[in-house]
């Protein structure tokens, strides 16, 4: 069983961590109301002379959500990571699911823009008690150590966005597949020489 990202939060989140090259490229949003800087600071490059979005946190930024969750085809992008929230893009493909996870000392909240599927929440991950049918417009509202799931239950790909207090993840995290995700938890990173180990289960929190 998948257990994801269920590590003690250590701060700072602001450190260079490795970054994948072939992620969903973004165009610029009519909506979207600029920085003071140029554009082009939003974006990263892909190598290739195109531009992707790029995390944003803890710079204020305005971005039309929905239409960026709609066009994202990454597991999971952060794009705004600050201190006490983050921002997360995510899509499953038919039939994937995030994972059961918990997180215990974060709160989440899911909102679905695109797809339909079914969440799961429970106070054990054997006691998933807790289920509802998903789609367009839900709003997944996850209290902090719950066990919980997503799953695709659709035909095309579940496209949502994930906030999380604090934050959960590495700034600039970027999976580009639940592949790429699963094997980031066996990654041992280093905050200010404290290690951290993801993915691991209760009883091994480091």
């Amino acid at each position: 069983m998948y257990y994801p990202y269920m590590y003690v939060h250590q701060n700072p989140y602001y450190r260079n961590m490795p970054m994948y090259h072939n992620r969903m490229m973004y165009p610029t949003y009519p909506n979207m109301v600029e920085p003071t800087h140029h554009i082009n600071s939003n974006f990263a490059s892909n190598g290739n002379g195109g531009r992707m979005l790029k995390d944003q946190g803890p710079n204020p930024f305005v971005i039309n959500i929905n239409e960026a969750t709609k066009q994202n085809n990454t597991y999971r992008t952060a794009i705004w990571t600050g201190q006490h929230l983050q921002v997360t893009l995510m899509s499953l493909n038919p039939g994937e699911d995030i994972g059961l996870e918990m997180h215990p000392d974060v709160d989440q909240f899911l909102r679905i823009e695109q797809g339909q599927g079914i969440t799961q929440m429970g106070r054990g991950r054997d006691n998933l008690s807790f289920k509802r049918n998903v789609e367009d417009d839900s709003a997944i509202f996850i209290p902090a150590g719950t066990w919980h799931n997503l799953t695709n239950t659709g035909n095309i790909p579940l496209r949502l966005y994930s906030i999380y207090a604090p934050p959960n993840h590495p700034f600039g995290t970027v999976h580009p597949t639940k592949a790429d995700a699963m094997a980031a938890e066996r990654v041992t990173v280093h905050y200010n020489a404290n290690p951290v180990k993801f993915g691991n289960i209760p009883g091994e929190w480091v």
